[in-house]
């Protein structure tokens, strides 16, 4: 599918943001939170982390696509056993967020900046996660833009993607390119970490890459291999300071990026 073609989304989209000088949108999964839900279900309570990652890799190396790869991660769960419910109590008791990213999301909002969750996940599974960590109310004010659930009227579930038709699932380059037909664009700063990221990837501003101990570095790889200009960090803690210095002028992106 060309850039220039959105593929039909089976999910509706919030507001854009606009008149806004600046927009935040960020992945969820190992991004906001410190491990992937979708991987921590995947690799305990589906087919395993050494399958699951040889899936990854063939995202990495074109001989799969993100979308078919990530439904069979969920429906190795579904399969076992685990119905939706379970999981989402599973991830609420284990699944904690970045330890800098309430200090960050409330500058944000001090300075009347939108951060909006772009997510390849499920919904309900990070409404629920969310609300634990940060309280029902903080999470109504965050757009989430996701993918959904179908629960089968037999109980099992599956995942509902936002867009079928596209190898991504959920292209989160749709949710970006809105902001660039804008009379006034804002600054776009996106944050990832991993293969379903790679499409919002290019179209950012300023891309904020995040680092992991456990090597599970995929965008990085992929922003290294492609030439794409970021900025890395390892917790929002240590991403503010960038981050801050180009929305004060302090800084210019070039200045922030390797």
């Amino acid at each position: 599918m060309s850039e220039g073609s959105a593929p039909p989304s089976t999910l509706p989209y919030p507001p854009i943001h606009k008149d806004k000088k600046f927009v935040v949108l960020s992945d969820w999964d190992g991004t906001i939170t410190t491990h992937d839900s979708n991987d921590y279900l995947t690799d305990n309570y589906g087919f395993g982390k050494e399958k699951r990652r040889q899936l990854n890799f063939d995202v990495l190396e074109g001989k799969s696509t993100f979308r078919d790869t990530f439904h069979d991660d969920l429906a190795s769960v579904a399969a076992n056993g685990h119905t939706f419910e379970e999981c989402k109590e599973i991830l609420r008791n284990n699944i904690h967020l970045d330890s800098g990213f309430e200090e960050f999301y409330g500058w944000c909002k001090a300075r009347d900046i939108p951060v909006i969750i772009v997510s390849s996940g499920m919904e309900p599974l990070i409404r629920a996660v969310l609300s634990k960590h940060v309280g029902e109310e903080a999470a109504k004010e965050i757009d989430i833009i996701a993918n959904d659930v179908n629960i089968l009227p037999d109980g099992k579930w599956e995942i509902k993607f936002r867009h079928p038709s596209s190898g991504f699932g959920h292209d989160k380059s749709q949710a970006i390119l809105p902001y660039r037909n804008l009379p006034n664009p804002p600054t776009l700063f996106f944050f990832g970490d991993g293969v379903s990221d790679i499409s919002a990837a290019k179209h950012a501003d300023l891309l904020f890459v995040k680092t992991k101990d456990n090597g599970e570095n995929d965008l990085a790889t992929y922003c290294q291999r492609e030439g794409i200009k970021h900025a890395l960090f390892n917790h929002f803690s240590n991403a503010l300071p960038a981050f801050e210095s180009v929305v004060d002028g302090k800084k210019t992106i070039d200045e922030v990026v390797v």
